[in-house]
């Protein structure tokens, strides 16, 4: 029997990446996830309008975590501040990473273009955000350069991160380190 009390939205949204695990992203219900989490349907609905906005609180769940901890140390090349915090991002999806590439992909299925405009927007408040992580601080074109660098080279690491199965992304991280360079020769404040 469902508990009477109202479900968090933490609770729901563990529960439905166990049933993405189980069932797949695609085959995904939330009826499933309310019995999962022990909540009545309308629970979830209070949470989730529907499954992309379980998808989105699960990325808002790694910007936060790319956002926590101690900030890269200003002394260290632009690069490997950039490093340490995207691989915060990928970590964060941990043993959910097959279900957080597949939330990816339902976002850019054919039939879904109403997921598309808004994927470019958390892409860049993503991108914004690990910028100031990583305490990068070009102005003008330089900036510029950074934002739209980032961005290619993030949806370049996406494949290479799904495909990454040592435990502590080693492959993810390579890649990241082998293209961030052009980082340390843009022109920065002092």
């Amino acid at each position: 029997m469902p508990e009477a009390d109202p479900a968090s939205a933490q609770r729901i949204l563990d529960a439905a990446l166990m049933e993405a695990e189980a069932s797949g992203w695609y085959d995904l219900r939330l009826h499933a996830v309310a019995a999962r989490a022990g909540v009545p349907l309308a629970a979830v609905l209070q949470h989730y309008r529907d499954a992309d906005a379980i998808a989105d609180a699960w990325f808002a769940r790694a910007l936060a975590a790319m956002l926590e901890g101690d900030p890269p140390d200003s002394g260290d090349p632009a690069s490997a501040r950039m490093e340490t915090v995207l691989m915060r991002w990928f970590a964060a999806h941990g043993a959910h990473r097959a279900v957080a590439g597949a939330m990816l992909r339902a976002k850019l299925h054919p039939s879904h273009p109403h997921h598309w405009v808004p994927m470019v927007f958390s892409l860049s408040r993503l991108i914004h955000w690990a910028l100031d992580a990583a305490r990068l601080d070009a102005r003008g074109l330089p900036r510029q350069a950074e934002e739209v660098g980032l961005t290619l080279l993030f949806l370049r690491t996406l494949p290479v991160w799904q495909h990454d199965n040592s435990a502590v992304l080693e492959r993810t991280r390579g890649f990241l380190r082998r293209n961030l360079g052009w980082l340390d020769r843009l022109p920065r404040r002092h």
